[in-house]
């Protein structure tokens, strides 16, 4: 749109790049079993869904304020509705991580009725007290397992693909495809009139709603898409696990404090810092994992430096240093070569 020598843009030159590269980036991973060892495809599987995981996070906390701390009722719940599924209804794993998907969202539902009730630090022990429920629930069910848990069939295993390689090769692939789902299904979620709804609320939710949005209602659908995502996601993890007990499945430690590590440091409120946080997370994890204890101490160390130094995150500093948005999501206004944000 021009208009005496304005233009209002939405991309970047940054931005057109960045996709160039990501597209790049892509077709590499997608061959990644070709020339990468299974144990570098586990890895970096298992990256994938903690970059899922944290961008999920991300957009309930940094875009719609709901600071939960029990994501793991959801992790938790995909994993076991997974095994229960395959195991007793006789799902095929790939029907059975669709589905963990849809019943996630409608558990979620009720659960949103009650703890939207909460606010602020209420919402977030909230959060805590359900997925508590779930694993003392779940612990209870003799046919998953009951409190040591359960694995999965070998049958149910293979009905995946006949050989190890391929097995392996699709449980990556799933991983990186739902990698690219949560990312690029966020962007686009916030690049909708939804989204912008979303984005006035967190900047301020009382002037949001004075301009007629409906902050509940809004909440709620980001509470239920990121508890159908989650769920996915979870049923996706201990597909790769192939087993699943009470206390890893929600695991408070693995699926909501190591994930809030990665967006804080990365940058909360931006589609790129739960990406860079990610990077972070696992270059300080595989380096460091040999030192016990001392590593979780580290990690609280950088965490503590980030928050006081660049409360922002790292891609905060970034942003505000090099002008950079990799994913566009606001509208600029251009002026004879130069831009600012509107």
């Amino acid at each position: 749109m021009n208009l005496q020598g304005y233009s209002v843009i939405r991309s970047s030159k940054a931005a057109r790049v960045a996709a160039i590269l990501t597209a790049i980036a892509l077709l590499v991973l997608v061959a990644a079993p070709w020339w990468a060892g299974r144990a570098d495809m586990r890895l970096m599987g298992e990256l994938f869904l903690y970059l899922s995981l944290a961008t999920l996070w991300n957009l309930m906390a940094g875009y719609a304020g709901l600071v939960s701390v029990g994501q793991q009722a959801y992790v938790g719940f995909g994993g076991y509705m997974l095994f229960a599924l395959t195991m007793l209804c006789g799902l095929n794993p790939l029907v059975a991580i669709a589905a963990a998907g849809v019943l996630g969202a409608l558990i979620s539902i009720p659960v949103a009725v009650l703890i939207f009730r909460l606010r602020g630090a209420y919402f977030a022990i909230g959060t805590w007290v359900i997925a508590e429920v779930f694993r003392l629930s779940f612990a209870q069910i003799s046919a998953l397992g009951g409190g040591s848990g359960s694995s999965l069939p070998v049958a149910i295993v293979k009905s995946l693909a006949s050989g190890r390689a391929m097995r392996e090769a699709l449980s990556y692939w799933l991983a990186l495809g739902a990698a690219v789902l949560v990312v690029t299904a966020v962007y686009l979620f916030l690049r909708s009139r939804q989204g912008l709804a979303l984005t006035a609320i967190r900047d301020n939710e009382l002037a949001a709603g004075s301009l007629g949005i409906d902050i509940w209602r809004t909440k709620f659908i980001v509470y239920v898409i990121t508890s159908a995502f989650t769920a996915m996601i979870g049923a996706l993890i201990f597909l790769q696990k192939l087993r699943i007990s009470p206390d890893a499945a929600f695991s408070v430690n693995d699926w909501t404090a190591f994930v809030i590590f990665i967006v804080v440091i990365g940058g909360i409120g931006t589609i790129e810092g739960p990406i860079i946080g990610t990077l972070v997370f696992f270059a300080l994890r595989e380096t460091l994992a040999d030192l016990g204890t001392t590593y979780l101490i580290v990690l609280g160390v950088v965490a503590i430096v980030v928050m006081l130094k660049a409360p922002k995150g790292i891609w905060g500093v970034i942003r505000s240093r090099y002008d950079l948005q990799l994913f566009p999501l606001g509208y600029r206004v251009k002026h004879i070569g130069q831009s600012k944000e509107n």
